[in-house]
């Protein structure tokens, strides 16, 4: 049995492919932008085509993140703070404790050994500390987004960043620039402002090891270091962190298919 999972997030959207031994089998990725449901049904499409299958060999599809109600052609929709759970525990069975970082938001999550979700706190509506807060510093640094987290590590030290929003960070960073303070040393201190941020999240769940980083933001190894730093632990991050939320609507999508779901009538998209 084929399954799929598609996450709709506010940047980025993604999709999986797993069959029923939980292996990833596709994988889709593009970005949102204004037409979600376009952006759903390509990377739906371009997870298909890396597994080599056609969209009716798909038995059940979960959608999630902000959009997973614009999956027309899912079978039914889970929040991304659950899938974001099965997932972390999926790759890492320790996992007690989650850091989710997004292109818009942040998540920390709690959970059992069975993968159940305890507790979990998202940041307030601005999107400081997010994946908006690190594009903003790489723009006004005419950097890449992929070049900030490594250049970042070859600071000495990191200059202390005190706007955490993300309208007023790119004045800082000019105004440090201006007194000739080093790229790096900048950029170091802009991924311990989200760093701080992020445990502080984290902390109002509980903080209990083994702690796994998710989202996009994860794949930046400057972010991944300045989280551990502020927590004095080493952190998990799959390579396939930034498809988790994708991977865990596609493991309740197997959940759904075990329990002898089906479907009722053709789904838009895909009769």
């Amino acid at each position: 049995m084929i399954v799929g999972g598609v996450d709709v997030g506010s940047t980025q959207t993604k999709a999986v492919l797993m069959d029923e031994n939980r292996r990833v089998l596709g994988r889709g990725l593009v970005s949102t932008g204004a037409n979600v449901v376009r952006a759903a049904e390509q990377a739906f499409a371009s997870a298909l085509g890396q597994a080599g299958l056609s969209e009716h060999e798909a038995g059940w599809v979960v959608g999630t993140g902000y959009g997973r109600y614009r999956v027309l052609f899912g079978d039914e929709q889970v929040t991304e703070i659950g899938c974001h759970a099965r997932a972390a525990s999926w790759a890492f069975p320790g996992t007690r404790t989650i850091l989710d970082i997004g292109g818009q938001d942040t998540k920390a999550i709690r959970i059992t050994p069975q993968g159940e979700v305890v507790e979990f706190s998202m940041n307030d509506k601005c999107a400081a500390g997010t994946g908006r807060f690190l594009t903003a510093a790489a723009e006004v640094m005419g950097l890449g987004l992929d070049e900030i987290g490594p250049a970042s590590l070859k600071a000495d030290k990191a200059i202390r960043i005190t706007n955490v929003c993300t309208v007023f960070v790119e004045s800082e960073i000019m105004s440090h620039l201006s007194r000739g303070r080093r790229m790096e040393e900048i950029l170091a201190g802009v991924h311990a402002a989200i760093a701080g941020r992020s445990a502080g999240l984290m902390r109002r769940v509980g903080i209990e090891p083994e702690v796994t980083f998710t989202g996009g933001v994860s794949r930046n190894g400057g972010m991944v270091k300045a989280i551990e730093d502020k927590l004095g632990m080493k952190i998990n991050v799959s390579p396939d962190s930034q498809f988790m939320g994708a991977i865990g609507a596609s493991l309740y999508a197997l959940d759904r298919v075990a329990s002898g779901a089906r479907r009722m009538a053709p789904v838009e998209g895909r009769s």
